[in-house]
């Protein structure tokens, strides 16, 4: 066995030659982008004469993912009979896809990435195959052209077989969720040299930051207090663009309040390029079962493929799944305005209520419609913000896909919104929050203005304490949801002609989310399950105290939250309830405020080697501020950089010396001192 468990066997090489057979076969038959489905034939060894299988199983979609930009793109004119050729945008693209490709493989049951002429350094000598160039030196546009320059330095240990990729079981630090926090996280500690698995339960990588939240909302932030990982993550979606000869779409030098945007397959590559040079070893599809604990620690936690060890833990999920297995405390929902003293907690209506018929002719509330009664304005209770997706779309013909039709649409669902429109409601009141990005696209969001939007109020309830499977069911019904409501936009005749027209025009992109039919793969889970730790950042945190002594990081995004109910009343109309309308410093900005270490630090008595930077320890009035990407990512840089200090000299979380650990963020480029007032 290799260092790194890879059994021996025989290795397969994979030429340039090879890639041109499998590129011309499929381009010369149907014309149609080529695909997991194209290129799968590529992995299973059936180019060539090659019969020696490689097994692709549950990696499809890093296939489409990383290859899809780039292979499906194109539309110029192609020598093959009755195709059209799928070319790379430019020469300089090349290099992207080599690397793309290199991830893909890497990723893949049985494959081993090596530098060039390394080789294991226990048993007998593993055999290597470095992809040929020969005959293909010339720059040309075609992926079976591309420059050898790229691939020279290169060499894939491609191993036929059918086992399960070897991969390691033991870490210093292991984080669970590849969400913004969590590959921050990831990648801070792997840089501080700490050996890192980032365990992520779906196949998707990035959350929402690759997953179709392509306008960045830092907009609304300080961003000179956004630095570190997120100002080098931004920097290097801005250089990739360049590298392609494309205008770069914005720039981080600037620290003002411009929109930054980008396109989820530049935002994925960068981040798995970044989570590759830190060295972090990243497995998809490894959903948590179980954690064992000796007293108060973690000594291992049980994926559905097998259980894991480490020294320190960091719970990088959106749910907080692994502080819940861990049992330590934490909460949901809406905490009572008594128990924090904040003004903005408890039931709020600050949207005009709608004068209609919230009801059947039978006295049942209508579809949409989540509560009867309003209850207590001052009472807390356990919803949650809607979830919802990021669309990306476009209207370009060239790279645009007809919007999926929803299964078993059933119009009498948005019989509310054709009571509403009936009654006079404003059309414009229904609808997306579209935002422009590169490439002719544009991200759509769930409107937190809007009466009627894609966001499925009182969905997620469930989401935090489901299985897997019923996760499915409950993203499933939050993707049906959407394609029905944009079904309406665009058909039912309550709509007006020109708002109907308006979203007909859009499409999916056919250069996105290949592997989910270029629907998004990640549910914007805006909040779910929060600690309950050393300390609750709460409302006046934020607007009132925010200087603290141990901070990890600086957020700044207003406190913001999207419905919670729709409250259907008797004789009374139909009200959305649960919004916060941004609440801001000043200038589009939020308040600035410090984010204290002893925030993702769980009762040391409950669990002292786990670090909790996303479901983070707050009120549900501060995870409307903190629930932002951008904030979540410097705060995973400050837990991953703590994880590693922890793993490195032995010591509980609660128990890193924070002087050294302030001293590790800012030599990793983090900013911890609060803006002066007027900056």
């Amino acid at each position: 066995m290799s260092p790194a468990g890879v059994p021996e066997a025989n290795a397969l090489a994979l030429s340039l030659e090879d890639l041109a057979a499998v590129r011309e076969a499929v381009e010369c038959g149907s014309g149609e982008p080529l695909a997991s489905e194209h290129l799968r034939p590529l992995f299973e060894g059936q180019v060539h004469g090659h019969d020696q299988a490689l097994p692709l199983v549950g990696r499809a979609q890093d296939v489409d993912e990383e290859l899809g930009p780039y292979l499906s793109g194109g539309n110029e004119p192609d020598r093959c009979p009755g195709g059209r050729s799928r070319h790379l945008a430019e020469p300089a693209d090349s290099a992207h896809v080599t690397e793309s490709l290199l991830v893909v493989l890497k990723r893949s049951a049985g494959v081993c990435l090596k530098p060039r002429g390394v080789q294991s350094a226990s048993t007998k000598p593993v055999v290597v195959h470095e992809l040929s160039c020969a005959g293909h030196a010339r720059r040309s546009m075609s992926m079976h052209k591309l420059p050898c320059r790229h691939f020279a330095p290169l060499v894939l240990l491609l191993i036929g077989s059918t086992a399960a990729r070897a991969e390691s079981r033991a870490a210093d630090v292991i984080v669970y969720g590849a969400t913004p926090g969590g590959f921050s996280a990831a990648i801070a500690a792997a840089r501080e040299g700490a050996s890192v698995i980032l365990l992520e339960p779906t196949a998707h990588v990035g959350g929402l930051s690759t997953g179709g939240l392509s306008h960045c909302d830092s907009n609304q932030m300080v961003r000179a207090t956004l630095m570190g990982l997120f100002h080098e993550w931004h920097t290097r979606i801005v250089k990739d663009y360049a590298d392609r000869g494309r205008p770069p779409p914005y720039n981080p030098a600037i620290k003002d309040q411009a929109r930054w945007t980008f396109e989820p397959h530049v935002a994925l590559r960068v981040t798995n390029a970044m989570l590759d040079e830190a060295g972090v070893q990243v497995l998809t599809d490894h959903d948590l079962q179980s954690v064992t604990k000796d007293g108060s620690r973690i000594v291992s936690l049980v994926t559905k493929r097998g259980a894991f060890t480490a020294r320190v833990y960091v719970d990088g999920s959106y749910e907080g799944d692994l502080m819940a297995a861990a049992g330590v405390d934490w909460t949901i929902g809406r905490e009572a305005r008594e128990d924090y003293g904040e003004s903005l907690a408890g039931r709020r209506y600050p949207k005009p209520a709608m004068d209609i018929d919230g009801f059947d002719d039978a006295g049942r509330p209508l579809p949409l419609v989540t509560a009867q009664d309003r209850g207590d304005d001052a009472a807390g209770d356990a919803n949650l913000m809607a979830y919802s997706f990021r669309l990306c779309l476009t209207t370009d013909p060239r790279n645009r896909v007809p919007m999926t039709l929803p299964t078993h649409y059933d119009p009498a669902r948005f019989e509310i919104v054709r009571r509403y429109l009936e009654a006079g409601g404003d059309p414009n009141q229904i609808g997306l929050d579209l935002y422009g990005l590169p490439g002719r696209k544009v991200d759509g969001n769930n409107s937190i203005g809007r009466q009627f939007s894609i966001g499925l109020v009182g969905g997620g309830t469930d989401w935090h304490a489901a299985a897997e499977a019923e996760r499915e069911k409950i993203w499933e019904a939050h993707k049906q949801y959407t394609l029905e409501f944009i079904h309406f936009l665009t058909h039912d005749p309550a709509v007006p002609e020109p708002i109907r027209e308006k979203y007909a025009a859009l499409g999916l992109c056919r250069d996105e989310f290949a592997g989910s039919a270029h629907f998004p793969p990640a549910l914007y889970v805006r909040e779910s399950r929060r600690l309950r730790g050393l300390y609750v950042i709460s409302q006046k945190d934020i607007m009132h105290e925010p200087q603290k002594d141990d901070p990890i990081a600086i957020s700044s995004f207003p406190i913001d939250s999207h419905d919670c109910r729709r409250v259907a009343v008797e004789g009374g109309g139909v009200v959305d309830e649960g919004t916060i309308f941004p609440v801001r410093k000043g200038r589009g900005q939020g308040y600035a405020y410090h984010v204290p270490y002893r925030a993702v630090l769980p009762q040391p008595a409950q669990c002292d080697n786990l670090l909790v930077p996303v479901a983070l320890s707050c009120t549900h009035v501060g995870m409307s501020s903190l629930r932002i990407e951008g904030a979540w990512m410097v705060i995973g840089q400050g837990a991953g950089v703590a994880a590693a200090l922890a793993a490195k000299e032995n010591v509980a979380v609660h128990d890193v010396n924070y002087p050294r650990l302030r001293d590790r963020l800012l030599a990793q480029g983090a900013v911890l001192d609060l803006p002066v007032a007027g900056e």
